[in-house]
């Protein structure tokens, strides 16, 4: 008996309930419902009806037999005939890695203090002797250890810092205005902070401070500045944040 069926209608191997085209060598997208019985006969045919019904039944067993093999043959499958069912991969569930949770102070091991970080606020990828300490859109926070031989007053250091902390932050300034000049407990002794308002050469300047304090860790000759450079106007960082991190930095042997 040849496995090669003619092209029509027949019983869907996917779907037994629906039937499927068959175009002669492959099956088609083409589904659709069985075509629903015509009306009842009389009495009298009910038995030839029940036999037609039988063929039908074996008909069909024997078509969908018939469609199988010659699909499987189409395939190349031999007589190692394997089911048209694509094996089911599943998909390894997304796992999102939680982000480390961002340090709440930076630790200034070099000088013997840490700061806080407010939000915003990040440590520098590059330390060097006198290298950028945390950094945020439009603000730098330094730390400086001075050389022997600097004054060694607190406020004598603070007041004599400023002008060079402005020029290395913005370059040349047109002006100056003093907005703090005290004395603050910071670190677990006494400092003493400037902060001027500068005009730079464009846009709305900015706020510089340099914050003294004495001894820094490393020896009796050393004192240890601490630079703020915050751009003034809407790109910068809220000024409450100099006066934070000021009133924030601690000794690390506390």
């Amino acid at each position: 008996m040849s496995r090669t069926l003619p092209p029509g209608w027949y019983p869907d191997p996917d779907a037994p309930l629906l039937e499927r085209r068959w175009d002669g060598t492959a099956w088609t997208d083409h589904r659709r419902a069985p075509e629903a019985p015509g009306p009842p006969r009389a009495a009298g045919r009910a038995a030839g009806r029940a036999r037609a019904v039988a063929l039908t039944a074996c008909g069909t067993a024997l078509v969908a037999a018939l469609v199988s093999g010659a699909f499987a043959l189409a395939r190349g499958d031999g007589d190692d005939v394997v089911a048209d069912t694509a094996p089911t991969v599943e998909s390894p569930t997304p796992t999102t890695a939680s982000p480390a949770p961002a340090p709440s102070r930076l630790v200034d091991e070099l000088d013997g203090i840490s700061l806080p970080l407010p939000d915003g606020w990040v440590p520098s990828k590059y330390v060097t002797r006198d290298h950028v300490v945390m950094t945020t859109d439009g603000g730098r926070v330094f730390t400086r250890t001075l050389p022997a031989g600097s004054a060694r007053a607190p406020a004598a250091l603070a007041q004599q810092d400023i002008p060079q902390a402005a020029d290395t932050s913005y370059g040349r300034i047109r002006s100056h205005r003093l907005v703090r000049s005290e004395r603050v407990a910071v670190a677990g002794g006494t400092g003493y902070l400037v902060r001027w308002r500068v005009k730079t050469a464009r846009g709305p300047g900015a706020y510089v401070q340099s914050l003294a304090l004495t001894p820094a860790r490393g020896g009796p000759s050393d004192a240890l500045v601490v630079r703020f450079a915050f751009d003034a106007g809407p790109d910068g960082p809220p000024l409450a944040d100099m006066d934070r991190i000021t009133e924030g930095i601690r000794s690390v042997d506390r």
